[in-house]
């Protein structure tokens, strides 16, 4: 069985991304780990040629691309960063593709459980993709969101075989012939840092990302299609972390520079919120999320 790791990032030091790091917690994983660098402003690139060089085993193979953010069409939707992941994708020789985003990471100890499980099922074409559970930080490292809001699993590893290609915002994969992958589902977690970083750099990286989707600049009010997203609130869903980070991220964790305390904010929340929290406490009570969105056909 070989095993390809694949990703993106463009200004992972500028948006200050756990870029380096989500490629260490794959790199014991993979037996090649293909990196599509966009060409950007920072120091992004030579950083991952220096990982390559001094922790990358061999394994690393770097190319960089152009992001087309001058193409009004290519700024809906998030449809760069599927095309750039397809790129990435289309450099992997593996029987497996294991797809992380720039701010994910795996937990060490999570690594022998999503191996067994690619051998366990690489004898069953009929296992198109293996699917994660998600664990959501947000504002600060010891907290996490758990609610509808937060997609709670996702496909992250696919069979090349297959076809599969990302779409969309590249958070989701299809077969060619456009239907859902079939998946079995991983006793392992992915660890989502996107919503940790500092402030003024997480308004800044929303600002950015803001025009991938809509395909707008910042209004006269000073804020984004998205409104102030960016700003760490307290809202419906947050609970404090109990458990362990991966390693490779207590470097991060323990140099953190700033204060957000969610026992000390106030809680906000809209009427429209209503719906959802009592759609949350079902879940709470019953196990079942009601109505859930699906970008996968699981396999029990």
């Amino acid at each position: 069985m070989k095993v390809s790791g694949f990703t993106i990032v463009r200004h992972g030091t500028k948006f200050d991304y756990p870029y380096l790091e989500s490629l260490r917690s794959l790199l014991p994983l993979v037996d090649e780990l293909v990196v599509n660098v966009g060409i950007g402003e920072d120091d992004t690139l030579e950083r991952v040629r220096k990982f390559a060089k001094d922790e990358g085993e061999g394994k690393v193979a770097i190319f960089e691309s152009h992001w087309p953010l001058d193409d009004p069409e290519k700024r809906k939707g998030g449809q760069i960063l599927a095309e750039q992941t397809n790129l990435a994708l289309d450099r992997c020789t593996g029987d497996w593709c294991v797809y992380l985003q720039a701010d994910e990471i795996l937990h060490e100890g999570d690594l022998p459980k999503i191996r067994a499980a690619m051998e366990k099922h690489l004898p069953d074409d009929s296992i198109e993709g293996l699917l994660f559970r998600y664990v959501h930080f947000y504002g600060s490292f010891d907290v996490v969101r758990n609610s509808r809001s937060a997609y709670r699993r996702e496909v992250r590893i696919v069979r090349r075989a297959s076809g599969a290609r990302s779409v969309g915002d590249a958070q989701s994969f299809r077969l060619p012939s456009g239907e859902k992958p079939r998946v079995a589902l991983l006793d392992a977690s992915v660890y989502h840092y996107g919503w940790v970083r500092p402030p003024e750099v997480m308004k800044e990286k929303t600002f950015f990302m803001d025009t991938l989707y809509h395909g707008a600049k910042k209004t006269a009010a000073g804020e984004t299609a998205t409104g102030d997203a960016y700003r760490y609130k307290k809202i419906w869903g947050l609970f404090p972390f109990r458990g362990s980070h991966p390693k490779v991220m207590h470097e991060r964790i323990a140099a953190k520079k700033w204060t957000w305390d969610l026992s000390r904010s106030p809680l906000e929340w809209e009427f429209g919120d209503a719906k959802k929290i009592a759609l949350d406490l079902f879940e709470r009570a019953t196990g079942v999320r009601l109505f859930e969105y699906r970008s996968y056909r699981r396999v029990k």
